[in-house]
């Protein structure tokens, strides 16, 4: 808990004991901790150099903890001015780098990252990074990293971040596909469904993109593209792919019913996922539902709708309001 402001959990260990016992000698606290008594002694004479323990003056070889509220206090007050330096340096690199990148070199606009770990970690990057959106198309086939599953993702959308995926109907097949969906529609994250997308995809802010790359070799790739023309094409692509799919909605989050008369949460899940391409039999099964309840339900939402077809009643959900393409 107190790595943050540089205790490692053997420090802290030694701080927590000896703030339970009030004083100990280096024996009875290297019991308490299981540990050596070198390795114990070691452990306090950091916490001395933080000034969180110190040698009792009265009693030779006894340690006495310092008060928690004033020697962490002035811990956390050094860390927080370590960040603030840290976030100042941040941002003159950036502007330098913005201002150095305003007519980049050719070769510059595009870069070519190799290596599993290389490009996993400059798709957290472009998460992390983002400061207003992120756009993903994402396949069923993940090589590197999950296009839905990453604490980067979690992290951006708590900031504030928008995300928009769309997603092949055959992520929806997967073992975690609707788990992993679920959880990100939970954070308010717009996802859709399409059958194919053209291609594996992140863009952060319109202003970085990444596109894995397909070759023979065994070790994965990937282009990083800068602003420029072709991250205006990659945008371009993923702004088409988004306006002809279909929005998938997993729970009543967000959706407002027709009234007493109209249809309920699990109506429009079942609406959801029938649009997106399931058959009642898998959608019983993702909703945790029996067969004939999802039937009856679209029999219902027929009913209300007025229409004898499966395709009239998609329509009809357009036209009411049901689901939408906006957005």
């Amino acid at each position: 808990m107190l790595v943050a402001i540089g205790l490692d959990e053997t420090d802290e260990s030694a701080y927590r004991a000896l703030v339970a016992l009030g004083a100990a000698d280096v024996p009875d606290l290297s019991r308490r901790l299981t540990l050596a008594e070198r390795d114990t002694e070691r452990a306090l004479r950091r916490l001395e150099r933080q000034g969180l323990a110190a040698q009792s003056s009265g009693r030779p070889g006894r340690w006495v903890a310092a008060p928690p509220g004033v020697a962490l206090g002035a811990l956390l007050t050094q860390r927080r001015h370590e960040l603030e330096k840290a976030e100042l340096t941040a941002a003159l690199l950036a502007q330098e780098y913005r201002a150095s990148a305003t007519e980049p070199a050719v070769h510059d606009l595009v870069e070519v990252v190799t290596g599993a770990a290389a490009v996993s970690q400059r798709f957290l990057q472009l998460q992390l990074g983002a400061t207003e959106e992120v756009c993903a198309l994402v396949t069923g086939r993940p090589m590197v990293v999950s296009g839905m599953e990453n604490d980067a993702e979690e992290q951006a959308a708590g900031r504030g971040v928008r995300y928009r995926v769309v997603v092949e109907r055959s992520v929806l097949d997967l073992p975690h596909g609707l788990t992993e969906l679920t959880a990100a529609l939970s954070r308010d994250e717009q996802v859709r469904v399409v059958d194919e997308v053209p291609t594996k995809l992140v863009i952060a802010d319109r202003a970085l993109a990444l596109v894995p790359l397909t070759s023979r070799s065994a070790e994965p790739a990937a282009l990083v593209v800068h602003a420029s023309g072709l991250l205006e094409l990659l945008s371009g692509l993923f702004e088409s792919v988004w306006h002809g799919a279909l929005p998938l909605r997993l729970g009543p989050r967000g959706v407002t019913e027709e009234g007493p008369d109209g249809p309920d949460g699990t109506d429009l899940e079942i609406l959801s996922l029938l649009l997106a391409g399931l058959t009642d039999a898998s959608v019983a099964k993702q909703l945790d539902l029996g067969l004939r309840t999802v039937q009856r339900r679209v029999k219902r939402l027929m009913e209300l709708a007025r229409v004898t077809t499966r395709l009239q009643l998609g329509w009809h959900a357009y036209e009411r309001g049901w689901v939408s393409r906006e957005g």
